[in-house]
């Protein structure tokens, strides 16, 4: 059942020609049919709000007035690309491979949940250290799914007048109903951060509030992920609107023996991997990346037709150094 200032809403909206609140509102009655039981009658909203959608969105094909076409309104605020990475590809827990074949399992099937009231897996909540895997499961998805990553470059979108971050993240949310991609939202803690905490201000309240609310109505059928090395900063109401949350930690040994193998296949490797495992423990999947095209960089200029051990214990010590961790005397702080 409508809530009273729903009803209010709706009308408003209506008379004052605001497109954009009337589904917002006709969405979050959908989404509370939905909790209700009532699956058929949300359904049914929902189709009704998206054709309402599409025929809009066919109207103004063209139209200066319509931000789906003013491209340089979220120009500057979105990076798009099309990834080619494979699942195959993402060393993590097994039980982190699981939840996002479960994500593109549930995409591929999403008519027959859709038929029973159900919806897939959209939003999704990434959290974990710096350098884990977070931006590369969010193009891993892009690829496997065959659709583009756009990922949205917060710093650029925030500012310091007030109403307007709001309004560029409105732009988004257009985007994001227009045209059907992954859509990342790194360092989400920049926008996602409790609202009780004491210094946060009242303008960032407001941001996160315009957030919630895009958040709980969309119904696209776009992926929206967001990233943050640091949960604990986040408001706590922000959980509940994702369908799904996956912790990323640094790479166990087994892990980093997958990463050295992973990244040195098309090379001549005379040494046990497992031989140097230890040295390479505390170091992020990034690192490790990043270590070993070194590495090879240096076999190739050299000449060399091999990646020594000495050659990959020298880049990690480098790595090391890069941090700060290990001292003059070449021993880890840690």
């Amino acid at each position: 059942m409508a809530t009273a200032s729903q009803i209010k809403a709706l009308i408003k909206s209506h008379y004052s020609n605001d497109f954009d609140r009337f589904d917002t509102v006709s969405l979050q009655l959908a989404s509370h049919e939905a909790k209700s039981g009532h699956q058929s009658l949300a359904l049914d909203i929902k189709k009704l709000v998206d054709t309402s959608k599409q025929s809009r969105f066919e109207q103004n094909i063209g139209k200066e007035t319509n931000v789906y076409f003013q491209k340089n309104t979220v120009d500057d605020l979105v990076f798009h690309c099309r990834p080619h990475q494979k699942l195959t590809e993402l060393i993590l827990p097994e039980d982190h491979k699981q939840k996002i074949e479960k994500i593109l399992n549930e995409y591929f099937h999403q008519e027959k949940l859709k038929k029973h009231g159900l919806e897939n897996r959209r939003k999704i909540l990434l959290s974990g250290k710096p350098g884990t895997g977070k931006t590369m499961t969010a193009s891993v998805i892009a690829s496997e799914l065959g659709l583009p990553l756009y990922i949205i470059q917060i710093d650029k979108m925030i500012t310091r007048y007030m109403g307007e971050t709001s309004t560029k993240l409105r732009h988004i949310f257009k985007l994001i109903e227009a045209q059907r991609g992954v859509y990342f939202f790194d360092e989400f803690d920049s926008i996602g951060a409790d609202r009780a905490r004491e210094n946060e201000v009242g303008e960032m309240r407001r941001v996160l509030n315009t957030f919630l609310q895009f958040l709980e109505g969309d119904s696209s059928n776009s992926l929206i992920m967001t990233a943050t090395n640091n949960i604990q900063l986040l408001d706590k109401a922000l959980f509940r609107r994702f369908d799904d949350i996956i912790y990323y930690d640094l790479p166990s040994e087994q892990e980093i023996i997958k990463l050295f193998k992973n990244n040195l296949k098309m090379f001549n490797v005379r040494f046990n991997i497992e031989n140097i495992v230890d040295e390479a423990v505390g170091l992020s999947h990034a690192d490790i990346v990043r270590l070993t095209r070194d590495a090879i960089k240096e076999s190739i200029i050299s000449d060399k037709r091999t990646i020594s051990k000495d050659l990959l214990i020298q880049s990690i010590v480098n790595i090391k150094k890069s941090y700060g961790r290990i001292n003059t005397k070449g021993c880890d702080k840690n």
